[in-house]
């Protein structure tokens, strides 16, 4: 069975970073495209980051393009989300999620993922 464990959230001031982390047990790794979403309260879920675990390749949204960076371990099955100048904006939960096959542009643009984690608060307040 598929299972993704998000850490790493909390309470950052504005112009902080965190670091997400998504630990995954029960697929076959190389095969799936993992990516990282977040929903605000009243705002429709976005796709922040994703990368295909086969060849590291990534997408960004526009929103988080030069401060955030996706990479993955694949000898630990973990895929990392560095969050650098954090905004308030950036106050969510943030999700991560697993794919069978397909890029990372798309896996972003459309939100399917066969398994979800359970989602991790990251706030951004002063």
């Amino acid at each position: 069975q598929a299972q993704l464990v998000e850490s790493g959230g909390g309470l950052v001031q504005p112009g902080g970073s965190l670091r997400l982390s998504c630990a995954a047990s029960g697929f076959a790794w190389t095969y799936y495209t993992i990516g990282w979403f977040r929903q605000a309260p009243g705002k429709e879920r976005e796709g922040v980051s994703c990368i295909r675990t086969s060849d590291g390749s990534t997408y960004y949204a526009d929103s988080v393009k030069g401060r955030f960076t996706i990479s993955r371990d694949n000898a630990k099955n973990t895929v990392y989300l560095q969050m650098n100048s954090l905004k308030p904006e950036d106050t969510a939960v943030y999700y991560c999620a697993a794919r069978f096959l397909g890029a990372a542009q798309a896996m972003c643009a459309v939100g399917t993922a066969g398994s979800w984690g359970q989602g991790t608060q990251v706030t951004v307040s002063s």
